[in-house]
């Protein structure tokens, strides 16, 4: 696609965003709209020049054949939702108006396993991201969520290029999912109000986690309690104190305002992970074969986009989070792996172990 293609629909993208920042629906979320970052400004400016353009230029949808919705858990401001806003933007267009798709952040459509559920039963949303979810349809699939297995962005890479990425999408299309593409994440690390510098640390500390069997049994064995809960709830369970930490990448403990209620970040990196932009197998199945294929480009293209988004602000959160007043704390990640590994490495069935083994041969 030539670059200045590339560039308007970014530019839309953004500017769409841009608008709706104000509409969140959760506290954290309208926290995150109302802080201001220097690279935040600098992504939105040349989207709101170009605003009206963009909106001269919308496809008109109100006659499409096919009208599907796409819900996610994050902010306006992350770039999963710039993300979805390329991929509507590029469908539409592509489609000549023969598809519309609604995009719903924020949680508007349930939690993950919420919207995960309703796309199954083709009851409400269409499209969503989700990764280490899936396991509760497909066991092998948790694997995403494994902690310390990933080590590098290159490895990352290898797996979702290679043959162990194809195994995973078979997994996802076994459950019922059409994978369009992928959303890749930085580290995850853990906030919370207590200084922890070691395992010893975690003992009895109630930390908020997905609804990923794996992820719970990684820190039941530090000594944590972890709780399962859907994203919409951790800003209100953090500041109330039902919850006294959470785990997530950068950008959305950013995003998330979660720096507003939590004085350290913890830097245990125990998860570098993804999620799939998966639409539902029986929505895209009712498409004709020329839209499938629009649909499958504009996943690729919402990646691009996306991944472009997030390496501009992944070099920036790191900084805006410490002068919002959250405290770096180094830890030996080393000694996180070996406890968070050995408690999940019996759980694993040979299926899982399999992928385990195929994932840790791969160059880190």
């Amino acid at each position: 696609m030539k670059k200045r293609v590339l560039a308007a629909v970014l530019t839309a993208a953004m500017a769409v965003s841009l608008a709706a920042c104000g509409s969140g629906s959760s506290s954290s979320s309208s926290s995150a709209a109302a802080s201001s970052s220097s690279a935040t400004q600098a992504q939105t400016t040349d989207a709101a020049a170009d605003a009206t353009e963009s909106t001269a230029d919308a496809v008109d949808t109100s006659n499409a054949e096919y009208k599907f919705s796409l819900g996610h858990i994050n902010a306006e401001t992350d770039s999963w939702h710039q993300g979805a806003l390329a991929f509507k933007e590029y469908v539409e267009k592509n489609s000549n108006g023969r598809i519309a798709i609604e995009v719903y952040p924020n949680s508007q459509l349930g939690s993950e396993v919420d919207m995960i559920q309703s796309i199954l039963q083709q009851s409400g949303c269409d499209i969503t991201f989700t990764g280490e979810s899936m396991q509760t349809y497909q066991p092998d699939l948790g694997m995403i969520g494994m902690p310390y297995l990933i080590q590098s962005d290159k490895q990352m890479e290898e797996v979702l290029t290679g043959d162990v990425g194809k195994q995973f999408e078979d997994l996802m299309e076994q459950s019922g999912m059409k994978v369009l593409g992928y959303f890749t994440r930085g580290p995850r690390y853990i906030t919370s109000n207590k200084k922890i510098e070691s395992v010893a640390d975690m003992k009895n500390l109630i930390i908020r986690t997905p609804q990923s069997p794996m992820t719970v049994a990684a820190f039941e064995a530090t000594g944590a309690k972890p709780t399962p809960m859907a994203l919409n709830e951790v800003f209100t369970s953090l500041q109330q104190g039902t919850i006294e930490a959470q785990e997530n990448p950068l950008a959305m403990i950013e995003t998330q305002s979660f720096y507003e209620v939590q004085k350290y970040l913890i830097k245990t990196a125990h998860l570098r992970a993804w999620v799939y932009i998966a639409m539902g197998k029986a929505q895209f199945d009712s498409l004709p074969e020329d839209l499938q294929q629009v649909v499958l480009d504009g996943g690729a293209y919402a990646q691009k986009v996306e991944h472009e988004l997030f390496l501009k602000n992944e070099a920036n959160y790191e900084k805006q989070l410490q002068e919002q007043g959250m405290e770096f704390v180094d830890v030996d990640q080393q000694e996180f792996a070996d406890a968070m590994i050995k408690g999940v490495l019996p759980t694993l069935t040979d299926s899982q172990k399999k992928l385990y083994d195929e994932i840790e041969a791969l160059d880190k």
